[in-house]
């Protein structure tokens, strides 16, 4: 049986229940929020200001293409298993990213019977200003928590979560089927 007390959490945490006595106690659950929430403020910010640098149709699941389409370019299908979507999920994705310019479609000098999908100059630019906008707000953070701190926190990240944790296929991952 769900305890009613603890079924929300974050929101029941934001009305004054405390989780325990102890810094942390009984707030297990907060971690992945609260990592999940500056995931999500990171991103939110960094399309904020795409959107100003010329860039205001792109979303967080055109990065994630993107990067899956990656400098060689991909198939569809190799575009497909990087996400973690299916082969048809990957090309409605990447006819997004055609129709908005940020990729075209190719013929593979390597077989030509094969697509390939390629980052066009425009979806370039949009990922070379993420980049210095991630640095950006990366030096936000530093100026709030202290260079040292940050640093504390992206080694005790990068201690605890496994190199096979670095993938793709968030969207398909919280998507479920």
């Amino acid at each position: 049986m769900v305890d009613d007390m603890k079924v929300n959490q974050v929101v029941d945490e934001r009305k004054g229940y405390a989780g325990g006595e102890e810094e942390g106690a009984g707030r297990g659950y907060e971690l992945p929020f609260l990592l999940l929430a500056g995931f999500r403020s990171l991103i939110d910010r960094l399309h904020s200001v795409l959107a100003h640098q010329g860039h205001p149709d792109m979303r967080p699941a055109h990065g994630f293409a993107m990067q899956a389409i990656g400098a060689r370019g991909a198939t569809a299908s190799e575009i497909g298993r990087r996400l973690g979507v299916s082969k048809q999920a990957a090309g409605k994705t990447v006819d997004r990213l055609v129709a908005l310019g940020y990729a075209a479609r190719a013929d593979d000098p390597a077989d030509a019977r094969r697509k390939l999908v390629r980052l066009t100059p425009h979806g370039v630019d949009a990922l070379r200003r993420s980049a210095v906008v991630f640095d950006e707000l990366r030096a936000e953070w530093a100026a709030t928590l202290g260079a040292d701190r940050l640093g504390e926190l992206e080694s005790g990240l990068r201690a605890v979560v496994p190199p096979e944790a670095f993938r793709l296929d968030a969207a398909g991952w919280l998507g479920g089927s």
